[in-house]
Formats: C-alpha cells, sequence, structure tokens
C-alpha cells in the first residue's frame, strides 16, 4: 500500500507539473517554429507570455475550451477560430475593458496638465487673447465655453517663465503617466513583457506625449476653426472659390492623415516587439476609422439623446469627458489587438499563441511521465501502445490515469486539451 501510494503521489506530482505553466511565464529559449514565416522573410526572438488553460471550469461546446484572462476570468477560445471570433475572444482575454478604463483614468489626470502648458505658451507669440475666447463663445456650448474661457484667461494673464517652467514639467511627468499606461496596455496585447529601462520607457512616454500634445491640438483647431482660419487666410487676397474648397478638403483630410501618422507610431514604438511599418497598418487603419465614427456618434448621441446635465449636474461635463477618453482607449487597444494577431500569426507560422501552448503542453506531459516512471524505479519506456496515431501520448486510456478526463488528440491536429466532436 506505501509503494502504491508513494507512486500515486508521484503519478500526481507530474500532472500536477504538466498543467501548470513555469513559474517565470518564459520561455527559457526561442521556439524555432515562431523566428519567421515560411519564407524566412524576419528573424526575430520574443518571450511571449503563454496562454494558461482554466483548471476549474469546462465549456460547454466541444469545440471550445477555457483559458485563463488577465483578470484570472475564464475566456472561451474555439479550436480554428476566424479572425473576429478570435479578436473577440483576446478582447475578453486581455480584459480590453478594464485596461481601457485605466487608460480614461490617466488620460483625465493628463488632460489639464497638458492643456495649461499649452495656454502657457499664448502669450509668448503675441496672440490676440479677445479673438481667441470670441471664437470659443461662438463654437463651444454656451456652459463649456464660459468654463474655458475663465480658465483661458486666468492661465494667459498670470503666465511668466516660472509658472511656464513648472507647467512644462509638470504636464510633461503627469501626461507621461498616461503614455506608459498606454504603452504597458500594447504590451498585454502583444503578450509581452515591458523588459526596457525605466528611463527608456519614460522617455518614450513623453516624446508620445509631445507628439499627441502638438497633433491633437492641430487636428481640433483645423476642425473647429477651419472656415474662419481659410477666411483670414484668403479672404484679403480675394482668391477665387476653387481654392477655398481645396482649402476646406484639406482641413478634412490633414486631420485624418495626422491622426493615421500618430496611431502608426504608437503601434511602432510603445510595444516591446520589433514590429515592420507593414505590419502595423491594419491596426492603425481600424482604430483611426474607428475612432473618427466613434467620436462623431457619441457626440451626436450626447447632444441629442444624452441628459448627463440633468443626471449628473455641474459634472456632467466631466463624465461626457471620460466616457469619451474610455472610449479612445478602447478603440486603441482594438487597434493594437488586430496588429497583434497578425504578428503572431506571422512569427508563429499561422498558429495561435493557445495552439503553440497545447503543443509545449503535449511534449512536456510526455516528459513529465517519463521522469513519474523513473522515479518509480520502472527502467521501461512508456507503453507504446499507450500512444496513439499521431505518437502523442494517450493520457485517458494509460492505465496509470484512472479516471483522467482528458481527450485523445484528433487525426485534425487539433490538441486533446480541446474536446472535439465524433
Amino acid at each position: 500500500m506505501d509503494n502504491k501510494h508513494k507512486s500515486s503521489g508521484i503519478i500526481d506530482k507530474a500532472k500536477d507539473n504538466f498543467q501548470k505553466d513555469d513559474s517565470h511565464q518564459k520561455e527559457s529559449e526561442p521556439n524555432p517554429n515562431r523566428q519567421g514565416d515560411a519564407k524566412g522573410d524576419i528573424h526575430e526572438e520574443h518571450h511571449f507570455v503563454k496562454p494558461q488553460p482554466f483548471q476549474s471550469k469546462e465549456a460547454k461546446k466541444d469545440n471550445q475550451t477555457f483559458f485563463v484572462s488577465r483578470i484570472n476570468k475564464p475566456v472561451k477560445y474555439t479550436d480554428r477560430p476566424n479572425f473576429f471570433s478570435y479578436l473577440i475572444y483576446r478582447i475578453g482575454k486581455d480584459d480590453a475593458s478594464g485596461l481601457a478604463a485605466q487608460l480614461a483614468y490617466y488620460f483625465m489626470l493628463s488632460l489639464f496638465p497638458m492643456l495649461i502648458f499649452i495656454l502657457s505658451l499664448i502669450p509668448l507669440f503675441n496672440i490676440d487673447q479677445k479673438s481667441i475666447i470670441n471664437q470659443i463663445e461662438s463654437n463651444a456650448p454656451a456652459q463649456a465655453s464660459s468654463i474655458i474661457t475663465n480658465i483661458l484667461t486666468d492661465v494667459m494673464s498670470n503666465a511668466n517663465g516660472g509658472i511656464l517652467s513648472f507647467g512644462l514639467i509638470l504636464a510633461l511627468w503627469t501626461a507621461s503617466n498616461g503614455m506608459t499606461a498606454l504603452m504597458n496596455s500594447f504590451n498585454v496585447a502583444y503578450d509581452v513583457e515591458d523588459s526596457r529601462n525605466f528611463f527608456v520607457s519614460k522617455a518614450m512616454a513623453i516624446f508620445f506625449t509631445l507628439l499627441i500634445g502638438i497633433t491633437m491640438p492641430i487636428t481640433l483647431v483645423l476642425f473647429t476653426f477651419g472656415e474662419q482660419i481659410g477666411n483670414i487666410l484668403f479672404g484679403p487676397l480675394g482668391l477665387d472659390s476653387a481654392v477655398r474648397w481645396v482649402f476646406g478638403l484639406l482641413r478634412t483630410v490633414l486631420p485624418v492623415l495626422a491622426i493615421f501618422i500618430v496611431f502608426t507610431l504608437l503601434y511602432i514604438m510603445a510595444p516591446n516587439v520589433k514590429i515592420k511599418l507593414k505590419s502595423v497598418i491594419p491596426g492603425a487603419l481600424v482604430a483611426t476609422i474607428v475612432w473618427i465614427l466613434g467620436t462623431l456618434a457619441f457626440g451626436f448621441y450626447v447632444s441629442n439623446f444624452g441628459n448627463y446635465s440633468k443626471t449628473y449636474g455641474s459634472i456632467g461635463g466631466v463624465i461626457v469627458l471620460m466616457l469619451w477618453l474610455y472610449i479612445t482607449g478602447f478603440i486603441l487597444i482594438l487597434g493594437a489587438e488586430v496588429n497583434a494577431i497578425f504578428h503572431h500569426r506571422k512569427v508563429s507560422k499561422g498558429k495561435t499563441p493557445e495552439e503553440i501552448t497545447y503543443d509545449e503542453m503535449d511534449e512536456r506531459g510526455e516528459e513529465d511521465l517519463a521522469d513519474a516512471y523513473n522515479n518509480m524505479g520502472n527502467e521501461q519506456a512508456p507503453r507504446k501502445d499507450a500512444k496513439n496515431q499521431n505518437n502523442t501520448f494517450d493520457y485517458q486510456n494509460h492505465h496509470q490515469y484512472e479516471g483522467s478526463k482528458t481527450e485523445k488528440r484528433t487525426n485534425d491536429g487539433k490538441s486533446h486539451h480541446i474536446k472535439t466532436k465524433k
């Protein structure tokens, strides 16, 4: 009985080792199958965080299983998924909604220091304060314009070198925290760890802050005041309507192009992955289109259907801003997930990380069983009849695994960890 109990304990330990991933959740050596595509176009080494199966819950459908999400919840993975179903799975696995809420919080903290810094620069360029206030009052809603003009008047009337220097340091440092959160979200999408130096990451976050801090105000100004700018530029010159039409087209196209370029740079530089330019075009294009349409739809909803002022009172504007920042963060993560799917399939020859995990678990399971036999004093290798025709160990039929519910590996190359229809 003692030997039997000891043998059972060794087998249970082997099963536990088979079910659990490595403690550090890294690949000690890069998988040669993930070094590039079939043509060998790229050669990259990444330490992907491997997805882990959820052990305490089983999927109801035969071709599905559960993996552990970032918030320790099961997310359903369907075998051989199409692009859209796999995208939805990754959104749930990476907790994109929670990451977007985190980004909205950091963006909110970063927004006002950046606005103060930008407004502090206006007096240095001898821009007429009254003309700016008049434009804001004529284009912005009454309640919002009064708040904006009060802040603008206070900042511009008290601008000096000391405030500007302090505002620069505070704005860049605080706003860079939002960019750091965005970089971390992209690393989650790519299933990689951020191993970059702290100062390198901070410098990149500050660069992204300056990039967005310069691009977004220009974009908003062209969208909002484009017609007034055209009248100022072309009115005194007496140019015909054709020139005005071209400028009207440019003031619509240039902001969209600027947003696309900014998103592209973010998707290339922010994640801790070496990526080619063409690999991030799909996600940047999706994020640009969805963000513009989402912003327009959200603005239309707030203007016509949303009664946030009646519900939340004086903080209704803050709630609307937080919702818009949340939508922006979610769309940015969505674009990163799109790019990550293409990137994973390219470097792993069409396999998903979940399928790679299945293959590695199969190999590790055979090794653990062999070690268990050796520890029991059995010098013989596991019987060949314990393997199926795909040369994968049959855990269900082996006599040492009584009561095991693991399914066989099928002829289609699907993992035995996914139940398949007979």
